[in-house]
């Protein structure tokens, strides 16, 4: 093959390619039926884990949700927080490891002033209570597992967890 001969079409220019790429794709399109995701909704279950006249501010209350093996936290912040409820929308529970090693964050304490819980004894990560257990500082790279609170009169319930406690690949057996 001459020099001129190879230049020619040994390569798709760019209008070539983005052509056929979209050809192809509209092709596929046609020849399947559009897939449908299914949301799956888990049944966690509802457990009663405090009341909101014996709260105090600042000050943890440890329980376990959704199973026996799982450590949280609920506690009422002094200022409103991201899925608070209570009348002021400051009461929150978190689960109490941290997300990148699983150490436990309140080891660590919880900083009332902030409303932030750590730092986690492994690497330091500590987490912003008020805003959804969101990383503050440290090596994790997610927030910490939000257990999803409901209120009816003074009772409050444990009824779901935001994201997955370190360690399992599913938060119910």
């Amino acid at each position: 093959m001459s020099e001129t001969e190879m230049g020619k079409g040994a390569c798709a220019n760019r209008r070539e390619f983005l052509l056929s790429g979209g050809i192809t794709a509209a092709m596929m399109m046609l020849g399947t039926k559009p897939m449908m995701a299914e949301a799956k909704v888990v049944g966690y279950p509802r457990k009663k884990i405090g009341k909101l006249s014996r709260l105090k501010s600042g000050r943890p209350i440890d329980f376990n949700y959704p199973d026996e093996d799982s450590e949280n936290i609920l506690i009422k912040l002094s200022k409103p927080a991201g899925g608070g409820v209570g009348k002021n929308a400051n009461v929150v529970a978190f689960n109490k490891l941290c997300t990148h090693m699983g150490g436990t964050v309140t080891d660590g304490g919880y900083h009332h002033s902030d409303a932030v819980a750590g730092p986690c004894p492994f690497h330091l990560s500590t987490f912003d209570l008020s805003r959804h257990g969101m990383i503050v500082a440290g090596h994790a790279t997610q927030s910490l597992p939000q257990i999803q609170l409901e209120v009816k009169g003074d009772d409050i319930y444990a009824v779901g967890v935001m994201g997955l406690i370190y360690g399992r690949n599913k938060n119910l057996g």
